[in-house]
């Protein structure tokens, strides 16, 4: 039977989720890989409960989270009902729908339709009456705003989810959806975007501002840039590596050598530091007012070890900010 270690919130920072009354975990656990029908069911449990005895209070999962849709949300809901049932009000549990689900034209977007038959699939898929906060995953052009919202405003007053959350939207977007919501009366506080020393459209998007400015909490998913922003690949490509055994998010030709010797580059300050190259991609983040959480993935416990140690030092120098900078350009 297992035990959460006693000490596990002396281990962990938690942040203010925007204006909200919410508190994150500085570092989160994503189900995106890992967790579907190939990974090893010993080793998802294994990874959960380090996770947990560390502090990371907040998994995140998504409906067509796999491979095969909807079996991280299984495999999750598995986990919860053998071990995690005793600390289900210590956890902050979200999910998401937005993406490809199911055929046909019910399955896919940010119809009212979709959204509130992809919350009940995946509350039975994860055994679970309610989420602690359910996502739109993406922007839709072609459904009203006023539709999409209205749909997670009507999971909230149903007692489905408590928050309710946004993904992958740009900032005028996100401000448009903010007054619908607020008219709802929906406790809106957080949105989930792609964000990393590589990738910052939601920087030049007006996200990041946006968000600032209307008092949301930020979670930022891909942190590592699919593992770009590790020492994995720094000598070539390991043949256990995700390049190699599942090239559905980063492909071989992804790791191209320019962003070798970037990554290189960027190496050799996070050792000046005293960090890895991991360490300090994941502090860059945390060290933003704007970012509530970083939502890291692991492939095993040590790795989710190695990125909690990233909250040990997240002060930069102005000099080593630019240098960073100068690095990526």
């Amino acid at each position: 039977m297992y035990l959460a270690d006693e000490k596990r919130y002396e281990k962990m920072t938690y942040r203010r989720c925007g204006d909200s009354g919410l508190m994150l975990p500085v570092v989160s656990l994503g189900l995106w890989h890992n967790f579907g029908d190939t990974g090893n069911f010993a080793n998802m449990e294994q990874m959960c409960f380090t996770a947990f005895d560390n502090g990371i209070t907040h998994f995140d999962l998504a409906n067509n989270y796999g491979p095969r849709p909807g079996s991280a949300e299984e495999n999750f809901g598995k986990i919860l009902k053998r071990h995690f049932a005793p600390y289900r009000d210590q956890m902050i549990i979200s999910s998401k729908a937005g993406y490809d689900m199911w055929p046909g034209p019910y399955g896919d977007w940010g119809s009212r339709k979709y959204l509130i038959a992809s919350a009940d699939q995946s509350l039975k898929r994860l055994g679970l009456d309610y989420v602690d906060i359910f996502y739109h995953h993406r922007m839709d052009p072609e459904t009203p705003l006023e539709e999409t919202c209205g749909a997670l405003a009507q999971l909230v007053r149903s007692g489905k989810a408590l928050y309710a959350g946004l993904s992958n939207y740009d900032g005028p977007t996100l401000e448009r959806a903010t007054e619908i919501l607020k008219e709802e009366r929906v406790p809106f506080i957080i949105n989930q975007n792609r964000y990393n020393l590589y990738d910052r459209r939601v920087e030049k998007n007006g996200l990041v501002e946006m968000t600032g400015k209307l008092g949301k909490g930020l979670i930022t998913f891909s942190p590592l840039e699919q593992g770009m922003l590790t020492d994995r690949y720094l000598d070539g490509i390991p043949q256990d590596s995700r390049v190699m055994t599942d090239g559905r998010f980063l492909r071989q030709e992804s790791i191209s050598q320019v962003r070798v010797e970037k990554a290189r580059a960027l190496n050799q300050v996070a050792k000046e530091r005293g960090q890895t190259l991991a360490e300090m991609a994941l502090a860059w983040l945390l060290a933003k007012k704007e970012v509530t959480s970083v939502l890291v993935g692991a492939s095993k416990p040590s790795q989710i070890l190695d990125n909690i140690k990233a909250a040990e030092n997240i002060e930069f120098s102005q000099e080593e900010l630019e240098r960073i900078d100068h690095i990526i350009q």
